[in-house]
Parts: C-alpha cells; structure tokens; sequence
C-alpha cells in the first residue's frame, strides 16, 4: 500500500445531502400518488412515472427497488393523506374515506389490484402492507366499536370489524364498476344496522 492510499480518508458525507434524498423521495412519493391517480395501476410503468417526474429509471430505482416497492408506498402515503380516524371512529371515518377515494378513483382502483394481487405468491411486500393495514384496521374498528358498546374488545368485537371492513372495500369495488353505487349511503346503512 502507498502512502497517498494509507494517508486518504473518505470524505465525509455532506449532512444537506441526506434532507435532499428525504425530499426527493416525498416528491416522487406525490408526483406518483397523482400519476397513479389519473392512469391507474395498469396505465402506469416505473419509467413512465420516471419521465414524468424527470428523474431517470436508475434514479427511480435508487429509492424504490420496485414497481411493488412504489405503489406501496404511494398507498401508505393515501392512508396517511385521506383517513381521519383518530378524530372519527369507525364509520365516520369509513366515510370520510369513501368520499377522499371518490375524488382519487385511480388510486381506488391501485389499492383493489394490489389487495388482489398481493394473495399471490411472490408479492411479499404487498401481502405484508395489506396484512399489517388489515390487523390495524380491525384492532381500531373493534375497540371503537366496544367502547361505543361500554365492553372490553373480544372476538365477536374482531369479527365485526372484519365485516365493515370487507364491506368498505367490497363497496369501493362496487363503485370502480358502477359509479352510481353509493359508497357513502350503505356504510350509513350499515352502521343502522349494527346499531339495532
């Protein structure tokens, strides 16, 4: 070994370079999220987004691995923009994300294709977003639904969320196909008859 290559040292990375990587992905992140709103699951390819964002395939790649890996994270990123369920519990909120949905229908019909695909096998990260949305989803449902009951959670509080949630989801399915179907209206209905 030479001196000069004993003697150098790696120089050290620039502290503002880390908050730009921050920022770029969250405006690939949106830029997406609009992208996959207008064309849709199928309508869109990771070099698509690419030049339309104007970064290149390789810079894409760079913070998403995957076309997968992305739209995963554009739903997240629709979770985190389009629920309130902290403030309202459950219906309400079901609600409240029914009508953000209606006005993004592509990216209802992103969350349908990936939920559906991620059943099959080698969609590993889809399958652990939708199981780990779905069991959060259910522990929610239920201890909202309990405590409007004055109980402690239990199995039947569990089976109950899965029902409201499997008829959210079946009902955003519904509207994709048919968009006089009111998403809105039978979550309403829905939760009359719970009530009763």
């Amino acid at each position: 070994m030479d001196d000069e290559t004993a003697d150098a040292q790696p120089e050290p990375r620039k502290r503002g370079s880390y908050a730009k990587g921050i920022r770029r992905r969250q405006e690939i992140l949106d830029r997406a999220l609009e992208i996959f709103s207008e064309r849709g699951y199928d309508g869109t390819s990771l070099r698509s987004i690419g030049e339309a964002i104007g970064v290149t395939h390789a810079a894409l790649l760079h913070y998403f691995p995957s076309k997968e890996a992305l739209l995963i994270e554009v739903l997240r990123e629709r979770d985190h923009r389009g629920t309130g369920f902290e403030e309202h519990m459950p219906f309400p909120a079901l609600t409240h994300g029914a009508e953000y949905n209606a006005t993004v229908p592509g990216l209802i019909a992103l969350y349908t294709s990936m939920a559906g695909t991620s059943a099959d096998a080698g969609n590993d990260e889809a399958r652990a977003y939708f199981t780990e949305r779905f069991a959060q989803l259910r522990a929610k449902i239920a201890q909202a639904v309990a405590q409007d009951a004055g109980e402690p959670v239990g199995a039947e509080h569990m089976r109950l969320a899965s029902l409201i949630i499997g008829a959210s989801d079946g009902l955003q399915i519904q509207w994709l196909l048919d968009d006089s179907v009111d998403i809105a209206g039978g979550l309403e209905l829905l939760q009359k008859l719970i009530e009763r």
